[in-house]
């Protein structure tokens, strides 16, 4: 039997030391059209305050930030976001925060006006999702947030479907559009008008 695997810092370190971009953000053409089905999923053109969960190297947070005052990213792994400060050098009013999540100050940022959460919600487990959504209940009410999950096949501890849908479940009040693109899904929501 394989031991556990724990997504964890020290995980996502060694990854990013062993190569800097795994995924491809950088040259794949996949990747490349799920950025634009993201930003185009951001129900406005401008925001005062964009927060990046799961900003990797930096590649979305570049995009992010053209549309932002001010751009929040944030990941577990302080390898890649070295990278992400290289990537985003010329945009003072981008920054990066280390947390393991549910963990960071991320949560605690009211002025923030959207939230963009992509790839990172099925590496927390079900408990751990609950603890978040639970911290960032008073964001969720005032921001815009974008959803952005692969939907194939993984060793993570919840699938993209699973997690979207248990933090869509935390927050019954929000009116959700769900979309299916090949290999993932995007879910939207705006704060409710009064």
């Amino acid at each position: 039997m394989a031991d556990k695997v724990t997504f964890d810092t020290d995980y996502f370190n060694t990854l990013y030391r062993q190569d800097i971009d795994p995924w491809h953000f950088r040259t794949s053409e996949y990747e490349r059209r799920k950025y634009t089905e993201t930003l185009a999923a951001l129900p406005r053109d401008r925001y005062e305050h964009i927060i990046e969960l799961g900003s990797s190297i930096g590649e979305l947070s570049v995009l992010l930030g053209a549309r932002a005052e001010r751009l929040t990213g944030v990941d577990t792994s302080d390898v890649a976001i070295t990278a992400a400060r290289k990537r985003c050098a010329g945009l003072p009013h981008v920054a990066f925060e280390q947390a393991q999540l549910p963990q960071g100050e991320w949560a605690t940022q009211a002025d923030a006006d959207a939230l963009v959460i992509s790839e990172v919600l099925y590496y927390l487990s079900s408990e751990e999702l609950a603890v978040m959504t639970q911290r960032m209940s008073r964001l969720a009410t005032t921001a815009d947030i974008v959803l952005v999950h692969w939907t194939g096949d993984t060793n993570y501890p919840m699938t993209g479907d699973d997690a979207s849908e248990q933090f869509i479940r935390a927050f019954p009040q929000r009116r959700w559009l769900t979309s299916r693109r090949t290999g993932y899904r995007l879910d939207v929501t705006c704060p409710v008008a009064a």
